[in-house]
């Protein structure tokens, strides 16, 4: 926080002299008013030079030291939202997204919300000193607003996640100066440095609804069963579940099934299954613990996941070369960006098992392509699986295809297995890799994105997984349903490079036939419980990897 070390400030007359010698440690200030400051101008720099303002909801701003100090420098220290002695019109315009920072997901109080209004009383008749607080708590706090609207309020690696945050891209100073302090519309000019995602976009308005709906506190609960109670059977929860599904938008208002028959059926039931579609369950209609669960989770918790969603997209890199790939980790969902020239792609994906092998989350660019590839075993599935499945099966090999290799990549055997092969692959001076074809782990191609994870997408023979509403089942790697489709939609500028082409390639005798891309394609994975289709239906997923407790402590304990 541009703090200097300044002098040594050496006595040398004699020995005596040089051992009493000091070393003298001085400030060098972040903020110099200019000479002949006014009484404001001088408080301002002091103020931002001690790094804290006693008057602000949170005092301590030693983060915003450098540009706040690049701030008044570029007006040269004259106040920036009074104008005779009342708020400017952007000032007044800011104070209100304060209020409502709700609506961005984002906690009013971290603005000073409350505090504004008798701020604003106070200019009228007080001092410059007065004015001073009132301008460098404005700043502070639209630079704490835009801060964390454009990169978010924590830090996406406190999560060991691979994405980094944009601090060093964003000029507060600057945005603040020339987008914020003369905006015809200080709005849209908020709207400008949030994430410019559609998904985002979609989200902010649904965020009202939620809003109002937590405020008005949640329906008695719905009646957990002793068993599953299936279409058609006798319930005594009907008139709780018709008032939950009602309240949360399932059943349409305009529908009013009786209560007091206590046979769930009919509109009921339809209500359900649009309930467990949104959230990520199997729609069989079936009242089970997990639907009621879902049913009877708090909607300040839908709110928090709402509000969560919107954090994490804050964290997404924004400069892409072209649109990206996205896999949202809880929905088990593959998607390509909308905006973009290129169709419209969406499917299910396989994700990696939630208590063991979780799929990270990170960015990172596609570079190419892989048709019928081999599946090198990595070593921790080789020791932990496959070693002992040898030791119990002679034929394990052959039955699945694998082959052993040594370090040079020569194949020692693909059937019978010897003692001293086994002791070669616990060693890892031997490896396990499975040939290509039907049988192969990675199915029939694998799209290659390097990275520090050594995660991919790729296809599967295990279709029947894609059936299944809950789909963490892989060892981290992303299994895709229709990698046909990926296959053409990744490489639909390399001339050739079309679906038959590509279908004849996968079902070929030609193994490992790499195809580099003519740009690379970027790939995000990224962790949402909640998201906002196209339609506007809002959807929430279970929270399969832990990831959203943490995060809503950190958003809680966070110091913007």
């Amino acid at each position: 926080m541009a703090l200097a070390l300044a002098t040594l400030a050496m006595v040398g007359l004699g020995s005596r002299a040089r051992a009493a010698s000091t070393v003298s440690v001085v400030a060098t200030p972040v903020a110099q008013a200019p000479t002949g400051a006014t009484p404001a101008q001088a408080e301002i720099a002091s103020t931002i030079n001690s790094g804290s303002m006693p008057d602000l909801q949170k005092p301590g701003i030693t983060k915003y030291q450098q540009q706040a100090a690049e701030f008044y420098q570029k007006g040269e220290y004259a106040l920036a939202w009074i104008r005779d002695r009342k708020p400017t019109p952007q000032a007044l315009a800011m104070i209100a997204q304060f209020k409502n920072a709700q609506l961005k997901g984002l906690m009013p109080e971290d603005y000073d919300a409350a505090r504004w209004d008798e701020r604003v009383t106070k200019l009228g008749s007080g001092s410059e000193s007065d004015q001073a607080r009132f301008d460098l708590a404005m700043t502070i706090c639209a630079m704490r607003f835009m801060s964390d609207l454009h990169i978010g309020r924590v830090n996406p690696q406190n999560f060991k996640f691979g994405l980094e945050m944009g601090a060093k891209e964003y000029d507060l100073a600057d945005s603040l100066r020339n987008k914020i302090v003369e905006a015809s519309d200080v709005p849209a000019a908020i709207a400008s440095v949030e994430p410019p995602y559609e998904g985002y976009q979609r989200l902010e308005a649904a965020l009202p609804d939620y809003i109002k709906l937590a405020a008005q506190g949640d329906t008695a609960r719905v009646p957990i069963p002793d068993k599953s109670v299936h279409p058609g059977k006798p319930y005594a929860g009907i008139a709780q579940l018709v008032a939950r599904l009602h309240q949360l938008g399932d059943l349409p208002a305009t529908e009013n099934p009786a209560t007091d028959s206590g046979i769930y059926s009919g509109a009921v039931v339809d209500a359900v299954k649009h309930f467990q579609r949104r959230h990520g369950l199997a729609t069989d209609g079936v009242l089970g613990t997990g639907t009621v669960a879902e049913l009877n989770k708090p909607l300040g918790y839908r709110l928090q996941q709402l509000n969560m969603a919107m954090e994490r997209y804050r964290w997404i890199p924004r400069k892409f070369p072209e649109p990206p790939i996205v896999v949202n980790i809880p929905e088990f969902k593959l998607r390509t960006l909308r905006k973009q020239p290129a169709p419209f792609l969406a499917m299910n994906v396989v994700v990696g098992k939630a208590y063991r092998t979780q799929t990270p989350v990170f960015a990172d660019m596609m570079r190419y392509v892989i048709f019928r590839p081999y599946w090198n075993v990595p070593t921790a599935i080789q020791r932990g699986e496959l070693i002992p499945k040898i030791r119990r099966n002679p034929d394990y090999l052959e039955d699945n295809q694998y082959e052993i290799t040594d370090r040079s990549g020569s194949v020692v055997t693909d059937g019978e297995v010897t003692p001293d092969d086994l002791t070669a692959l616990r060693s890892g001076a031997y490896t396990i890799r499975q040939k290509p074809g039907s049988k192969n782990a990675l199915g029939l191609v694998k799209f290659i994105f390097p990275n520090n994870y050594n995660v991919y997408l790729h296809s599967t023979p295990q279709q029947q997984l894609f059936s299944r509403a809950r789909r963490d089942f892989s060892h981290g790697c992303i299994r895709v349903e229709n990698p046909i489709a990926l296959a053409a939609w990744v490489l639909r500028d390399k001339p050739g490079w079309d679906v038959d082409k590509i279908r004849a390639t996968m079902n070929g005798t030609v193994n490992n036939v790499q195809v580099n891309l003519q740009q690379p394609v970027p790939v995000l994975i990224l962790y949402s419980t909640a998201v906002v289709e196209p339609d506007n239906e809002v959807r929430f997923f279970d929270d399969i990897y832990g990831y959203d407790a943490p995060l809503q402590k950190a958003l809680m304990n966070a110091q913007s």
